[in-house]
């Protein structure tokens, strides 16, 4: 194994139609464009009427492959051309049982052209993920073990979105996740087409004092409106919520968080540490949610060891994807002692699966369990080689 280098960096791009877009149906002027994109009104935020991700696949002149996914939800190309032109030459020649060595060094390579997110973080992600599966096989041992040792032998879920077009349909969705063991649930204030108090009241008289429920704001108010709602929804039970105001606004995000009566979540859209830290020192989050299609398992693992530093929680966010990225994140929860849920978008997962040949990888009765065998425990499967619509070698 001396001479193990990598030789061949490849990049796809996949898009799995859907009969209904992630978070339930357009309302009245959310039409899609001819790109198949269409804008949330409630938050203003772009999305696809399909399921779209970037795959990496990395291998060694001996023939070992390691594979990373990235977040590739909106301009899938422009994050598959960063790997293409930038880190996958880059990688060429390296050894991939150094990761965090790789992942430091091409972190430096963008260090004043945008390096803490982006298209640039998110393809770093991939490829972060990717080496560190290439590592775990080439070691024969999966990834939870390379990462510190299996702290958990499954991860607590919570069911994330409920995508039916009125109240009532989403009330008996809840109740559907609940009567299968689920004991939390996270709604969209986004598509919450009463208001979202009118969602949380609904929810709860359903469900009973039984289930936690959260919201997810989607960073649509300002503090002072923030505080307000969550308060209402405090009345209600509320468990957590989720991204109150815009992202950058952080003396918005502390004074949310000093007002409110329940723990204030996010971090989803946060690359890296340095980024969770500034949230972190202004007691901004009492649960931080890393999404390892954004981060990569380096930095994945950072902010989770920083959100225990400060005592906060951690719930990491899963988005769209074919599941290597939820794979990676199943691995990296269960080495962390602050880990106490992970999302479970079933939407995406349910129907995804199916393009990975893997076993032991599901969710059920309220928990993850994770994949089994060398790495990330999972490959893509034949089934979706119809899918990619992109592929090129770096």
């Amino acid at each position: 194994m001396s001479g193990e280098r990598i030789a061949r960096v490849e990049v796809l791009v996949v898009v799995i139609p859907r009969e209904t877009p992630y978070l339930g149906a357009a309302r009245e002027g959310e039409a899609p464009n001819a790109r198949g994109y269409l804008v949330r009104k409630g938050n203003r935020t772009i999305y696809p009427t399909d399921d779209r991700t970037m795959l990496v696949r990395i291998e060694t002149a001996s023939g070992a492959i390691g594979w990373g996914e990235g977040f590739g939800v909106i301009a899938p190309r422009a994050t598959a051309e960063v790997v293409v032109d930038l880190l996958g030459p880059l990688l060429l020649g390296r050894d991939p049982r150094d990761p965090v060595p790789l992942h430091e060094d091409l972190a430096d390579t963008m260090r004043v052209r945008g390096f803490r997110g982006g298209f640039f973080g998110d393809a770093l992600a991939a490829v972060d993920i990717a080496v560190w599966d290439l590592a775990a096989r080439l070691a024969g041992l999966p990834l939870v073990r390379m990462l510190g040792g299996q702290r958990h032998d499954c991860v607590p879920a919570y069911v994330s979105g409920l995508p039916k077009p009125t109240l009532a349909e989403r009330v008996a969705e809840a109740e559907h996740w609940a009567s299968r063991g689920f004991d939390a649930v996270k709604f969209a204030a986004v598509v919450a087409d009463d208001g979202p108090e009118a969602e949380m009241v609904g929810l709860r008289k359903a469900l009973g004092a039984g289930v936690r429920i959260a919201a997810d704001l989607h960073w649509a108010y300002t503090a002072a409106e923030a505080i307000g709602v969550i308060d209402r929804l405090a009345a209600h039970g509320l468990w957590f919520a989720e991204a109150p105001v815009a992202s950058e606004d952080i003396d918005g995000l502390a004074a949310v968080a000093a007002a409110a009566r329940v723990p204030i979540a996010g971090g989803e859209e946060l690359a890296t540490a340095f980024d969770v830290r500034e949230r972190l020192i202004r007691r901004g989050f009492a649960i931080v949610q890393p999404e390892m299609g954004h981060t990569g398992i380096t930095q994945f693992l950072r902010i989770g060891h920083l959100a225990e530093a400060f005592h906060a929680r951690i719930i990491p966010h899963a988005t769209i994807g074919v599941g290597l990225f939820l794979a990676a994140s199943l691995h990296a929860s269960a080495t962390l002692a602050g880990v106490v849920g992970h999302e479970y978008q079933h939407s995406i997962m349910d129907r995804n699966l199916r393009f990975l040949d893997q076993q032991g990888m599901g969710c059920a009765g309220g928990a993850y369990t994770l994949p089994e065998g060398p790495g990330l425990g999972v490959v893509p499967s034949a089934a979706l080689d119809p899918y990619v619509r992109f592929r090129e070698t770096a």
